[in-house]
């Protein structure tokens, strides 16, 4: 069992500490919100820190989920970031979903003060991290990965070594790209089908075992019906992910037409007030035109 740090105890991040807790593994955990923290240790047991750098003191692994590229600079390479008391030959794994440049420029950093590094955004949602199932994609050196997979997977249920540094970001990048694409598919086709009067329960569970079938589908699909949105990662963050894809799209010449249009989807949801809804509230938009 290994001394770890988590820092940041957002909607992932707090059930994934507490499923490193949960693996005998002992954890100190550090969030911006210190009330969150409290509760966490009250509910997980465990210790806080004050600060990220004092929670990774003596840690050999070291988490961290938080919003986006400056807030992960600042947890680590900042004056009170986790790098300026991590000891040589402790990994930090980042499971934020951030740009694969921060992700080179975090190892590299890492490297100079004798650190490994791994960036391993995490696909599953809420209920993944939850129930400890969530997919992780790695990047880094293998001999760090080699070393913190057992670690991960208290909380990993399929847990790869895509590549190198910014290699797992990049995955969650094509992650982000197939979800946009299918989450509106879905939209309008349940749309269509309710405007045409149909059960849509009843299409949903005859078409949910052939060639439409999706995760989203099957986990999404009524509720959308029935305009629930209340899932846990809610599409301002998913705003923020396709920004990221379209980013790095421009770096490497793929064309992502639909990926830009669904993203201008989400924007509008936002500016009327759903950005807390989740990802599958994309019907809201076809129901309103």
């Amino acid at each position: 069992m290994a001394t770890v740090a988590f820092i940041g105890l957002g909607v992932m991040g707090y059930p994934m500490a507490g499923d490193l807790q949960a693996g005998g593994h002992e954890v100190t955990v550090y969030n911006r919100t210190a009330s969150k923290a409290e509760a966490w240790v009250k509910q997980h047991g465990g210790g806080m820190a004050a600060t990220p750098k004092e929670a990774a003191e003596g840690a050999e692994f070291v988490f961290a989920c938080v919003g986006a590229d400056d807030d992960l600079r600042a947890v680590t390479s900042g004056p009170d970031g986790a790098f300026q008391s991590m000891e040589k030959g402790a990994i930090f794994i980042d499971n934020t979903t951030a740009s694969a440049d921060v992700a080179r420029e975090l190892n590299a950093m890492a490297q100079d003060q004798g650190l490994g590094f791994i960036d391993a955004p995490v696909s599953g949602g809420q209920a993944g991290a939850e129930g400890g199932i969530l997919t992780v994609m790695c990047g880094g050196d293998g001999g760090d990965f080699a070393r913190a997979e057992p670690v991960i997977r208290a909380y990993g249920k399929i847990v790869t070594l895509i590549g190198g540094a910014g290699a797992g970001q990049q995955a969650k990048m094509v992650n982000q790209i197939c979800i946009a694409g299918l989450v509106q598919g879905l939209s309008e086709a349940l749309n269509f089908g309710q405007r045409a009067g149909l059960d849509m329960d009843a299409v949903l569970d005859t078409i949910s075992g052939g060639a439409a079938q999706s995760w989203q589908m099957v986990n999404r699909g009524k509720t959308m019906v029935k305009d629930e949105f209340d899932f846990g990662f809610a599409l301002d963050w998913m705003i923020k992910d396709l920004g990221i894809c379209l980013e790095e799209a421009q770096s490497n010449g793929a064309p992502l037409p639909v990926t830009a249009e669904v993203l201008g989807y989400y924007k509008e949801l936002s500016e009327k007030g759903f950005g807390r809804n989740d990802t599958s509230a994309l019907i809201r938009r076809l129901r309103s035109s």
